[in-house]
């Protein structure tokens, strides 16, 4: 598939100030000047990032009230549940809470609760409410989750349950009537940073408890392990205060973590130290399987648990529900890109949904990402539930999914979302008329464009330029992540080595050269572009850098993203 490449251009000006002001490397204050680094004090926040960097947690609106309102529940001594969504955002914000309040409460009175995907769905939910009522609660924090639950709190308020919801979700014009809502989202909300995750905006309520009750930092700095990893997994933006916290986070996932982020290390095979990207894609998948294939209240106790012995056997439980996760998701995709490969129709939509009543419900929003490597374009992927199909829709960036599906919502039963993903339900004998409508809507809204891949490259280098004290200076740029991702270089008439190779039919082995230096690369599922390299013509390649171990040898190595023929 051909893709958009887009070079960024950075503010001339601003490049040449921060230059003479850090003293380093042009190419480099390129990269920093896109991300909004233009002065010395920006740029020695970034490289150096300090815990007295964070916010007052006191700025938040509602704060103090959320505060004196557990203070109340101590005096009383109410019993608090610690409430949270499925996914590692959710389980992570609520294993920090939860452990906080045992460290300043009777652990009697306090428990918590994860909704179950199937049973009881997304956020706060009735059976919850109803388990706090029956047990006695009367004050209930949900995390993650309850700034859209206006009736369920109000529900819970008639029989006597108090909420204080964490959230960092988008609020909608009427908020629920709960003792205190803290999610700076909210528009009369001053707190300096906006994009905090869910596990974030808790970590902000515990450090302003720590501080009440005149608590060391380090009763409560030692979560933030766990606040990288959902910072990590739920994609926010790697900028300001999650940056911070992600920092020191990974620092003390590599030294000295969680016993359960420990056995999850141990069981997906690092020996290295990890960086973001090892979190997302070993433990934060790990986490999630637990709501997707069962229940995921054993990843809290996971991260609950202080010995390492009983923690590695929740995080077995988890590793097990991943693989069951993985068979799953590999097959479903199979049968679901067979659908649309054998219809000449269907591969040339804008849209794809395709629906089987067998497929597991918990990976069809995986699906539907996978789909789109391949078929790039709004997709869902619905299955049976009970009565009704459901399932998940993804979207490609720039286009607004959930106003499409607001659409088609004649044919839908329930649905809900935001920009780049949704999920819904509708009866199955509607699935056809929906997925009309839904390829009509599109079709009539997208623009081209945004069918076709896009690429966004930092900034143009020369192979002269890279050696290791400039990629020392780029492993300093990480945690890397939404709005401050790796940088992407591109690199013009590059030439052909002749000793350049596919490998395992699948993947370029680069030896290719510009003016006299030589590099080495990897460039995975390019084979289909080989031919390129065979014409003895000078390409220009997009790549990042990373570093290549053999037999005790450390050289750079270009990780090749795309090439094509030079003007």
């Amino acid at each position: 598939m051909d893709k958009r490449w887009n070079i960024l251009k950075a503010d001339e000006s601003k490049v040449e100030s921060l230059q003479q002001s850090l003293k380093i490397n042009k190419t480099i204050c390129n990269i920093l000047a896109e991300r909004d680094i233009d002065d010395f004090e920006k740029a020695k926040q970034y490289f150096r990032p300090q815990l007295t960097g964070l916010h007052d947690a006191w700025l938040m609106k509602d704060m103090d009230m959320a505060v004196r309102r557990i203070t109340a529940a101590f005096e009383k001594k109410e019993k608090i549940l610690v409430f949270g969504d499925y996914d590692v955002d959710g389980t992570t914000s609520v294993a920090c809470m939860y452990q906080f309040l045992c460290k300043i409460y009777d652990t009697f009175l306090l428990d918590f609760y994860i909704p179950h995907r199937y049973r009881e769905g997304y956020g706060v939910s009735k059976m919850g409410i109803d388990f706090a009522k029956e047990n006695n609660f009367t004050l209930i924090i949900s995390l993650d989750c309850g700034i859209k639950s206006v009736d369920l709190i109000a529900y819970a308020k008639t029989l006597g349950i108090d909420f204080i919801i964490c959230d960092h979700h988008l609020p909608d014009d009427i908020i629920p009537d709960a003792a205190a809502i803290l999610n700076p989202k909210q528009k009369d909300c001053n707190y300096p940073y906006k994009e905090l995750c869910g596990c974030g905006v808790g970590f902000k309520l515990i450090t302003a408890l720590a501080q009440h009750f005149n608590i060391e930092e380090k009763h409560y700095y030692c979560y933030l392990d766990l606040v990288a990893t959902a910072i990590a997994a739920d994609i926010v933006p790697m900028t300001g205060e999650n940056r911070i916290m992600a920092f020191y986070g990974l620092e003390k996932i590599n030294s000295n973590p969680n016993p359960g982020i420990k056995a999850l290390i141990h069981l997906g095979g690092i020996q290295k130290k990890l960086s973001i990207n090892n979190v997302v894609f070993v433990i934060a998948p790990r986490v999630n399987a637990a709501g997707r294939m069962d229940d995921a209240r054993k990843a809290v106790q996971l991260f609950i648990e202080p010995e390492y012995n009983k923690a590695l056997a929740f995080a077995e439980m988890l590793h097990s529900d991943n693989s069951d996760r993985k068979e799953a998701d590999s097959s479903i995709t199979e049968e679901a890109l067979a659908i649309i490969d054998a219809d000449e129709k269907l591969i040339h939509k804008k849209t794809t949904v395709v629906f089987k009543d067998h497929w597991h419900k918990g990976v069809v929003g995986i699906v539907a990402s996978r789909m789109i490597e391949k078929y790039y374009r709004p997709t869902v992927v619905l299955t049976q539930s009970g009565e009704v199909a459901a399932g998940s829709a993804r979207s490609v960036p720039g286009f607004n999914l959930y106003e499409a599906i607001h659409a088609c919502r004649e044919y839908l039963l329930g649905y809900g979302g935001h920009f780049a993903a949704a999920g819904m339900s509708l009866l199955p004998e509607n699935v056809e008329a929906f997925a009309n409508k839904f390829e009509a809507v599109v079709s009539a809204t997208i623009e081209d464009h945004l069918l076709i891949p896009e690429i966004i490259i930092d900034t143009e280098i020369l192979f002269s330029n890279l050696n290791q004290s400039f990629y020392n200076i780029i492993c300093q740029m990480e945690p890397f992540g939404p709005e401050n991702m790796r940088p992407v270089f591109i690199a013009k008439k590059v030439t052909d080595t002749g000793y350049s190779k596919i490998v395992k039919d699948l993947h370029i082995r680069f030896i290719i050269k510009q003016d006299n230096f030589t590099f080495t690369g990897i460039g995975f599922n390019m084979a289909e572009k080989f031919h390129l390299l065979q014409m003895q013509k000078p390409v220009d390649i997009v790549f990042t850098i990373d570093e290549n171990e053999w037999n005790g040898n450390t050289t750079l190595q270009l990780k090749v993203i795309d090439l094509q023929l030079s003007e």
